[in-house]
């Protein structure tokens, strides 16, 4: 697994209030999470969906733990459904995220498309990766120390 923490892009910055219509403070970090996947994602196998959803599940754990951790330090945070782009702690807003739209503008790797998906084209690991996103207002720097705490590694390049 690989993550890393940015500033928040333009875009997210800009749908903010279709984002995440409740925030009353703006969104200031990113957290982009990559996980390494046993198959190529585009492919629609049994296999697959179930390693997206095994995928998945993972994140939802490990961000509602970065999450909280962020809330009991006074700050916002809501992870986005990697299935749906839908925020899982706040009030669903008129926008839903696009995991692999974030992850390109955060780290600048290509994607391709698939039917109606895209996907990101990692330089190691092809398309057998699954990105996620979290948002806070709390600073990069905080965020970053909270993932590290959670996760137990640091934030490397992904």
């Amino acid at each position: 697994m690989q993550y890393s923490i940015h500033p928040p892009s333009d875009y997210i910055l800009q749908h903010q209030s279709r984002l995440l219509p409740a925030w009353p403070q703006a969104i200031a970090s990113v957290l982009v999470m990559l996980q390494p996947s046993q198959f190529a994602l585009p492919e629609r196998t049994l296999d697959t969906e179930q390693e997206k959803e095994k995928l998945r599940s993972h994140f939802l754990n490990q961000g509602r733990a970065i999450a909280l951790a962020l809330q009991q330090q006074g700050h916002l945070a809501d992870l986005f459904d990697p299935r749906t782009g839908w925020p899982i702690l706040s009030a669903r807003g008129t926008l839903p995220l696009d995991d692999v739209a974030v992850a390109r503008a955060a780290l600048g790797y290509s994607t391709d498309r698939c039917g109606n998906c895209r996907v990101i084209l990692h330089p190691h690991l092809g398309t057998a990766v699954y990105p996620s996103t979290l948002v806070s207002s709390a600073p990069v720097e905080a965020l970053g120390a909270i993932a590290q705490q959670v996760l137990g590694i640091a934030a490397p390049q992904c």
